[in-house]
């Protein structure tokens, strides 16, 4: 079982950088794929990036594409969103998930276990 704590947010201005950590106090997050999803006030969450168990695959939806990366710690205990560019529309509450697939799960349903999120902030 992974217990999943994120961190790494906070207030930045529009154009800043943050770099989310995701962390696990459990198991290695090898065993899984991990994503991170984002939910704004009055929104549904919806899922910004997610990377295989074996890191060979990443994914992002277009909210993110060519500002955002995600990646694995080489001893497999964590996973980082960096997030560049941002924008007053990033604001949100950011979580990691994982889910014990292979591969990045099509369905939020899929994902087993979830941290407790960290705060973006983007404004000026």
């Amino acid at each position: 079982q992974s217990q999943l704590v994120e961190s790494g947010g906070g207030w930045v201005q529009p154009g800043g950088s943050l770099r989310l950590s995701c962390v696990s106090s459990g198991s290695s997050l090898g065993y899984y794929s991990i994503a991170w999803f984002r939910q704004a006030p009055g929104k549904e969450r919806e899922e910004v990036s997610c990377i295989s168990s074996s890191g060979q695959t990443t994914k992002y939806k277009d909210s993110g594409k060519g500002r955002f990366t995600i990646s694995r710690a080489s001893n497999d205990k964590a996973v980082y969103l960096q997030m560049n560019g941002l924008k007053a529309e990033d604001s949100a509450i950011y979580y990691c998930a994982a889910a014990n697939n292979w591969f990045c799960p099509e369905s939020p349903s899929d994902y087993a276990y979830w941290g407790q999120g960290t705060q973006v902030t983007v404004s000026s």
